[in-house]
């Protein structure tokens, strides 16, 4: 499609009232004019909005924008609507009235942007309009494309259906018709980055890296003795920080309830947020966060992702999450204004005999993934050797997150979204246990590490021209207070 580059900028300050990108925005959106593949890491606040909304509303046909959580969508498209620009979106919780004039503004080809979640896009009614021939799809958007690599084995497998979208759409459309994929990321190792690709079977992809260093965020790993000790070193940091907004992240709903119990009897205006709340309550304390009624919440990870507040100056882990993935996720919801921020994670004594949660913890998150394996190798015996995935969840209650592990390990792949077929190869479970006890480990070396850590995770992320000699002079082994 050739759209003149004076016309794209023209759009763009029209809508968005800016004279010219940032760097890298403008390559990827040429990029995803052009109608090339293309995989994008670029870090939180890098305005990577833009880099799909533009091309989607300067290319005639729908764009479809497949999204983690409904939080994110609503966000998005309230933006959206701020600007007077075109777009939907579609989730469980909508109210039948609203999905049925979603769809039939599909039917009618009236959106040029469709925010829906891996589920939704493969859901029958949704299907059944898309795949039709004179419904034109020219692009498909993975945001936080993270997701499929952290979740898409063993909690959403939906994402692990994925690559069969494309290809099976253009069995139906047009000859010649094309679809591009665009995955967008703040966060994806080398590994990750090629399990993306084969996942959503992309087109030899345009790859646009951008180092996750962030000048303005101060990172600081602080040791506790005891769970009272975790308590007052967190209340102590806040008490340092009046009035200023920040987020604290916890692993279970149980804790996140129990601590902003004590918080607000210490008359603090906080709020404990996980994903067991329904809708309105989930929606009341974001918008009391953003809007700087509530100064902090205290959460599980199912809070932030996607959420645009710009002046969050700290975040803390109450408990160090498993993954440097998520580590760098949630502390990239600080400090998006550029102005200084802090990220302090909270860790138990290393030996475990005084406080023993953090061991405790990690123990039960590698139990519980066992269990998982063991469970899909003992299925993956039975399943038929082809078959439809939804005859699968009905006769097996893990059926579907076996196919997504069996898929991970190149066992099983998708004759179309909703058919699989068994590869006859020998089971490799192992190596599946083998990658999460790697990652974990990665994660526990970042938290007892003396050297820079801004280094190490450049290190991790794959960044090694720029950590060489690397120092941030501002992260507690830099600059230890």
């Amino acid at each position: 499609m050739n759209i003149a580059w004076q016309e794209v900028k023209n759009k763009f300050k029209q809508i968005w009232g800016y004279d010219d990108f940032r760097s890298p925005q403008g390559e990827i959106i040429d990029t995803l004019l052009s109608g090339k593949d293309a995989l994008i890491i670029l870090p939180t606040g890098g305005g990577k909005s833009i880099c799909f909304q533009l091309p989607a509303l300067l290319k005639t046909g729908l764009t479809l924008v497949v999204s983690p959580l409904v939080a994110l969508m609503e966000n998005q498209i309230a933006q959206l609507k701020q600007l007077g620009l075109p777009g939907a979106l579609l989730h469980s919780e909508l109210p039948r009235r609203e999905k049925k004039e979603t769809l039939q503004g599909i039917a009618k080809q009236q959106l040029s942007l469709l925010y829906l979640s891996p589920e939704t896009l493969l859901s029958r009614p949704v299907w059944e309009i898309i795949s039709q021939p004179q419904i034109k799809i020219t692009g498909i958007v993975l945001d936080e494309v993270h997701c499929l690599t952290q979740w898409g084995t063993t909690f959403r497998p939906a994402y692990r259906r994925l690559g069969a979208v494309r290809r099976s759409l253009l069995q139906h459309k047009t000859p010649g018709s094309k679809i591009a994929i665009a995955a967008f990321t703040a966060t994806a190792d080398p590994q990750a980055q090629k399990a993306i690709v084969k996942t959503l079977e992309l087109n030899q992809p345009e790859t646009f890296l951008v180092s996750p260093y962030r000048p303005n965020l101060s990172l600081n790993i602080q040791i506790v003795w005891t769970p009272r000790g975790r308590k007052q070193q967190t209340l102590k940091f806040i008490q340092t920080r009046k009035h200023q907004s920040g987020l604290i992240y916890v692993r279970s709903r149980q804790d996140s309830q129990t601590l902003a119990a004590w918080f607000k009897s210490l008359n603090y205006s906080v709020a404990a947020y996980h994903a067991g709340l329904v809708t309105i309550a989930r929606r009341k304390i974001e918008q009391d966060w953003i809007t700087g009624k509530t100064q902090f919440v205290i959460c599980t990870s199912a809070f932030g992702m996607g959420i645009d507040k710009p002046d969050v100056r700290w975040v803390i882990h109450y408990h160090a999450p498993e993954l440097l993935a998520e580590y760098i996720q949630e502390v990239g919801r600080s400090g998006r204004d550029n102005k200084p921020a802090e990220a302090l994670t909270l860790i138990s004594e290393p030996s475990g005999w005084l406080n023993p949660e953090d061991k405790q913890r990690s123990q039960f998150f590698n139990r519980k993934l066992e269990q998982q394996y063991r469970q899909a190798q003992y299925l993956a015996k039975q399943l038929p050797n082809q078959g439809a995935i939804a005859t699968i969840k009905e006769k097996f209650p893990q059926g579907e997150i076996t196919l997504g592990i069996l898929h991970s390990l190149s066992l099983v792949s998708w004759q179309d979204p909703f058919h699989y077929r068994k590869n006859l190869s020998s089971l490799a479970f192992d190596h599946l246990a083998a990658t999460q006890k790697h990652e974990q480990q990665q994660m526990q070396q970042y938290l007892r590490t003396k050297q820079c850590r801004w280094q190490y995770l450049l290190q991790a992320f794959g960044f090694n021209q720029e950590a060489q000699g690397f120092r941030c002079a501002h992260c507690d082994n830099c600059h230890p207070s």
